[in-house]
């Protein structure tokens, strides 16, 4: 890898890292719908700006059932979900959860119809990142006290989301160009979310952490972020793009520890060991010579196969 490969892929593992922090502090002031609207919102003024130069508007524009299906089950439903469980879980522990998506990404594949999805490696796999889980929030889930187990729900219903998504792009949005449907998704959801946002605004005006918080998932986390990884894709190729999926809940563990002063303990470490290497065979695909959706070659265009990492 180059240095300006190192650069950009240290950079996504930060960045993806950084929501849950984020989404946590924003939460504890101002309701999900808020949230949700001021992150695709402000994210989607971006993308759009970037995806007309790049003529990549109207092609997506063109598949708008499609594209609203993807916006649907990628962003609307996973980032509310996303939002309301961190109001009650830990930042880092929501990190983890979220690890779990290429475990996820296993069964869709085969309830979709792919049934080497589920080749014996990769049902290991599923079963070390579910023990993972277990261990992380097992004890946790109890009584008034401990973690309800109805945010640890969303937090899969999320991993589902985000497994599911990538299908109908690679299958069914293939010619499309990505920067394309990114942007006309975060528009929808931004619309879709803005009644919601209004009835559920703050009575009282939160505070400044509370909007740089959402300031910073909309530019930073969303906008910025898909732009870097389109360019990290065009560096150094998918399938080494998708590798920032094991560094992103690490940036989250230590980020909800520093800021939060959220504990790690020895169930923490023991289930990230365990989830991340479920995620490692779930997703290994021996003698395979295609990567995830996003082509090599056209970084900004779907590709068939294994769903790419998603925006937490």
């Amino acid at each position: 890898m180059t240095r300006r490969g190192w650069l950009l892929f240290a950079a996504m593992s930060v960045i993806w890292g950084v929501p849950y922090l984020l989404i946590k502090v924003a939460v504890d002031h101002v309701e999900p719908p808020v949230v949700v609207f001021g992150r695709t919102s402000l994210a989607a003024v971006v993308l759009v700006v970037l995806a007309v130069r790049a003529g990549a508007l109207r092609p997506a524009l063109a598949h708008w059932r499609l594209v609203l299906a993807f916006a649907l089950i990628e962003m609307a439903i996973p980032w509310l979900l996303l939002t309301n469980a961190e109001k009650r879980l830990p930042s880092g522990l929501t990190g983890l959860l979220v690890a779990c998506v290429p475990i996820a990404g296993a069964v869709v594949g085969y309830l979709l119809g792919d049934h080497s999805a589920l080749r014996p490696m990769r049902v290991a796999g599923i079963a070390i990142g579910l023990g993972g889980v277990a261990l992380l929030v097992g004890g946790d889930l109890r009584g008034d006290h401990g973690i309800p187990w109805w945010s640890v729900v969303q937090v899969m219903l999320v991993c589902v989301g985000y497994a599911t998504a990538p299908f109908i792009a690679a299958r069914r949005l293939n010619d499309v160009p990505t920067i394309g449907v990114i942007a006309v998704s975060l528009s929808a959801v931004a619309i879709a979310y803005a009644p919601f946002a209004w009835l559920s605004r703050p009575k009282v005006a939160p505070p400044a952490s509370a909007w740089f918080a959402i300031l910073g998932l909309a530019v930073i986390c969303t906008g910025i972020a898909f732009v870097t990884f389109f360019k990290l894709i065009d560096e150094i190729g998918p399938v080494r793009a998708t590798l920032i999926t094991f560094a992103n809940p690490a940036v989250a563990v230590a980020l909800g520890a520093i800021f939060l002063d959220e504990a790690i303990t020895l169930a923490t470490l023991g289930g990230f060991v365990l989830v991340l290497t479920g995620c490692w065979f779930a997703t290994r695909n021996p003698g395979a010579t295609r990567g995830p959706t996003m082509s090599h070659q056209t970084p900004t265009s779907w590709d068939h196969g294994d769903p790419a990492v998603t925006a937490p």
